[in-house]
């Protein structure tokens, strides 16, 4: 199937929360988007990461099942496990 022109290509990865709320900077990791906590730190402090839709700027921001946390055409929905 091809993608229509002018849509970008979205990779979605579903990650299954075990807890209460993980940190926005260790979920990219767990995620496998980032090689280290440090490297998610980066990611967002440069802008480059939303949740639900809104960008976000603070790397230990408490992510919930029920969220969406986006960067570069990867789609990150958090689901209770």
């Amino acid at each position: 199937m091809m993608a229509k022109p002018g849509k970008a290509t979205v990779q979605t990865i579903t990650f299954p929360l075990e807890g209460e709320f993980i940190a926005l900077n260790d979920l990219l990791k767990l995620a496998g988007v980032c090689d280290s906590g440090g490297a998610g730190k980066a990611l967002v402090a440069a802008g480059e990461v939303s949740v639900d839709g809104a960008p976000e700027s603070r790397k230990t921001a408490k992510i919930r099942a029920g969220q969406v946390v986006g960067l570069a055409g990867i789609e990150i929905r958090v689901v209770s496990a």
